[in-house]
């Protein structure tokens, strides 16, 4: 018997979307899912795969543009096998605190693709954040790293769940 197959696919420009695609593509091997962790850009064809996680990072209320671009490139598959979405960016503790639902594009996403589900996870923010409304955040002592990996893992077991 063969193992699931699953995708994680990352649209980032920074990194911390990539660190909780790396997480959640860790956990889902130690669930015995043969998993591959991918950014955005390098992924043309999703029908190898029983499911799919497709994460994006939130900059100034918009969902990464290479998130969205996997997502049209491979809309038609996505429609025929289990997805879900995930958000990293609030760069304070408020995804910690209540579910944020997903921001319009994502949104529509969802309903486009038939995602199954969404969830936001916090940002990281700092020094070598690139950009200009990053230095002035980490300036104004804004930043930090806001990423939960016991969170993340959780939300991993219960894709696992749902996959097997």
């Amino acid at each position: 018997m063969t193992s699931k197959r699953v995708l994680v696919v990352y649209g980032s420009k920074h990194g911390a979307t990539a660190g909780i695609a790396d997480e959640l593509g860790k956990t889902l091997r130690d669930d015995g899912f043969d998993t591959v962790v991918l950014p955005a850009d390098t992924v043309s064809d999703v029908s190898g795969y029983d499911g799919v996680v497709l994460g994006g990072a939130l900059y100034a209320g918009r969902w990464n543009s290479k998130a969205t671009q996997c997502a049209r490139r491979n809309a038609e598959e996505l429609r025929h096998r289990p997805v879900r979405l995930f958000s990293s960016g609030p760069v304070d503790s408020s995804a910690e605190q209540r579910d944020i639902a997903p921001v319009h594009g994502v949104a529509r996403w969802m309903n486009r693709i038939g995602a199954r589900e969404h969830i936001t996870f916090g940002g990281a923010l700092g020094a070598e954040t690139p950009g200009r409304i990053a230095r002035a955040l980490v300036r104004r002592g804004k930043g930090g790293d806001f990423r939960n990996p016991e969170r993340i893992q959780e939300w991993a077991h219960h894709i696992a769940d749902e996959l097997t």
